[in-house]
C-alpha cells in the first residue's frame, strides 16, 4: 500500500462525519429544506447550510507559503486528482488552528513552530526556504521526520509536527469535491435502486 492509499483511507474516516452544506434536497432549495427553527446560527450552534468564520485567521503569508509547500510533499497532484494547496488545504489548516479553543491555540504553537524549523533546517541544509527547495530537497527532509517512531530523538519534536499537518491535510484534501472525486466516494447521491452491498463485499465481511 502506498503513501496516497494510506491517505485515502484516512480521507474516508473524516468524510463519514461530513456533510455537503452546498447540495439542497431532492424537495427544493437548501433554504426551503431547512427546519422552520433552524440554527441560530451563533458559534455554539452553527448554521452549517451558511457557514461562517467566527476568528481572524492567524498564520502569515510566510507561514502559509511554507504550509502549502507541506501539504504539497504530503498530497502532490498526480493523475486523478490535484495537490492538497490547489483545492485550498492551507487555509483550512489556518483556519482549524486560528480557532479560539484550548486544543487548536496548543496546535497552533506547534504548527508555528514546525514552519519555522522547516524554513530553518531548509536553510541549514540547502542555503533556501523550505517552499524553494527541489522537490528532492523537500523530500530529504521530510523523510527524516514523516514517521514518529523512526525519528531520531533531536527531530521527535519536528516528527510529530509532521504528524499533524498529515492528518491535518488528509482531513481537508479527502472532505473537498476534488478528494472525494479521488476516493471514489458516491455518497450523499440518490440512487433510483439500491440492491444491497455487492456479494464479494458479503464475503469478504463474512456475511454471505
Amino acid at each position: 500500500m502506498d503513501r496516497r492509499d494510506v491517505l485515502r483511507m484516512l480521507g474516508v474516516a473524516a468524510i463519514a462525519a461530513r456533510t455537503d452544506p452546498a447540495r439542497p434536497g431532492l424537495g427544493g432549495s437548501a433554504a426551503a429544506q431547512q427546519p422552520p427553527q433552524g440554527p441560530a446560527g451563533t458559534p455554539s450552534d452553527p448554521d452549517l447550510l451558511r457557514p461562517r468564520i467566527w476568528w481572524n485567521t492567524i498564520l502569515t503569508p510566510g507561514e502559509l507559503t511554507t504550509l502549502a509547500a507541506l501539504c504539497d510533499v504530503i498530497i502532490p497532484a498526480d493523475d486523478k486528482s490535484p495537490s492538497a494547496s490547489a483545492v485550498g488545504v492551507p487555509d483550512f489548516i489556518n483556519e482549524y488552528a486560528s480557532a479560539p479553543y484550548e486544543g487548536q491555540q496548543n496546535d497552533l504553537v506547534r504548527i508555528r513552530g514546525g514552519l519555522l524549523w522547516l524554513d530553518t533546517e531548509a536553510g541549514k541544509r540547502f542555503g533556501k526556504r523550505f517552499s524553494d527547495a527541489t522537490p528532492s530537497e523537500k523530500a530529504a527532509i521530510c523523510d527524516d521526520i514523516c514517521w514518529l517512531p523512526n525519528a531520531k530523538p533531536e527531530l521527535r519534536e519536528a516528527a510529530g509536527f509532521f504528524d499533524l499537518i498529515r492528518d491535518l491535510a488528509a482531513t481537508g484534501f479527502y472532505t473537498t469535491r476534488e478528494g472525494m472525486k479521488d476516493l471514489g466516494y458516491v455518497g450523499n447521491t440518490p440512487l433510483q435502486r439500491f440492491d444491497g452491498p455487492p456479494p464479494e463485499v458479503l464475503k469478504h465481511l463474512g456475511l454471505e
